[in-house]
C-alpha cells in the first residue's frame, strides 16, 4: 500500500510539473496571439483558453518532460515562458502586416483619418477591416487546430528548458519584423499603384488647367477608387495573408 501511494505521489508530481510547465509556454503565447490575445477579448476568457489548451496538451508532453533533466524553477519559468512569447509573437508580426497595409493603403487613398479610434489599437477604417476579416478567417479555417500542431512542433524547435541566446532571438526578431513589412507592402502594393497614378494624372490635369482647382475635384475621386479598389481587392488579399500566417503556424521560428 505504502509503495502504491509512493507511486501515485511521484505520477501526481510529473504530472503537475508538466502542466505547469505547458500552461508557462501556452500562457505566454495567449498573451499576444491574434484573436485570442486580442483586448477585446475579456481576461478571463483568455485565462480559460489557456488553462483549456493547456489541459489539452499536457498529456502528449508529459513524457518529454518528464524525461528531461530536472532543471531550477527559474530557468524553466524564463525558457518556457520566453518559448510562448517566441511563438505568439511571430503569429502576431504576421496580423501586424495587415494592420500595416491597411494603414498604407489608407494614407494613399485619403482615408487615413476616418474611424481611426474605432478599435482599442488606434488604426485607420481599412487597417481595422482587413485586419478583423483576416483574424475572422483564420479562425474559422481551423486556428484551435493550428495552434494545437503549433505548440506540438514547438518543443522540436525549442525544447523544454532550452531558449536561444539574446544574439539569435535579436536576429529572428529584425528577420520577424522585415518580412512583416515586407508582407504589407506586397498586400497594399494595388493601392501604392493606384495612388501613383492618380497623382500623376492630377499633376499633367493642373499643369494643362491651371486654373482648376484639380485637388477638390480629385479628392472625391481618390475616395471613391480607393473604397471600390478596397471592395476588389480583399478577396484577393486575404487568402495570400492566409497562406503567410499557415507558414508562420507551421515554422514560427523561421518567419512568416
Amino acid at each position: 500500500m505504502t509503495d502504491l501511494l509512493a507511486h501515485l505521489l511521484g505520477m501526481s508530481q510529473l504530472w503537475l510539473m508538466a502542466g505547469l510547465s505547458v500552461f508557462l509556454r501556452v500562457g505566454a503565447a495567449f498573451l499576444v496571439l491574434p484573436g485570442l490575445g486580442d483586448q477585446m477579448v475579456p481576461m478571463r476568457v483568455r485565462l480559460g483558453a489557456a488553462l483549456a489548451m493547456s489541459v489539452f496538451l499536457t498529456p502528449m508532453l508529459v513524457t518529454e518532460i518528464g524525461g528531461s533533466p530536472a532543471l531550477p524553477p527559474v530557468q524553466t519559468f524564463v525558457s518556457e515562458a520566453g518559448a510562448g512569447l517566441l511563438l505568439g509573437l511571430a503569429l502576431r508580426l504576421t496580423v501586424h502586416a495587415l494592420q500595416i497595409a491597411g494603414s498604407i493603403a489608407a494614407q494613399s487613398t485619403s482615408l487615413s483619418q476616418i474611424m481611426g479610434g474605432a478599435s482599442p489599437d488606434p488604426q485607420p477604417a481599412m487597417g481595422a477591416i482587413l485586419t478583423l476579416a483576416g483574424v475572422t478567417f483564420a479562425v474559422i479555417s481551423g486556428l484551435h487546430v493550428h495552434l494545437v500542431e503549433a505548440f506540438l512542433r514547438s518543443y522540436t524547435l525549442l525544447p523544454f528548458g532550452d531558449l536561444p541566446g539574446p544574439r539569435d532571438v535579436g536576429a529572428w526578431g529584425v528577420a520577424q519584423v522585415a518580412d512583416s513589412f515586407s508582407l504589407a507592402f506586397s498586400l497594399a502594393a494595388p493601392f501604392l499603384i493606384a495612388s501613383l497614378l492618380y497623382n500623376v494624372a492630377l499633376g499633367v490635369i493642373n499643369k494643362a488647367m491651371p486654373q482648376l482647382m484639380v485637388a477638390f475635384v480629385g479628392a472625391p475621386a481618390i475616395t471613391w477608387g480607393g473604397l471600390v479598389l478596397l471592395l476588389v481587392t480583399t478577396p484577393f488579399i486575404l487568402p495570400i495573408w492566409l497562406s503567410a500566417f499557415e507558414a508562420a503556424l507551421v515554422s514560427p521560428i523561421g518567419g512568416p
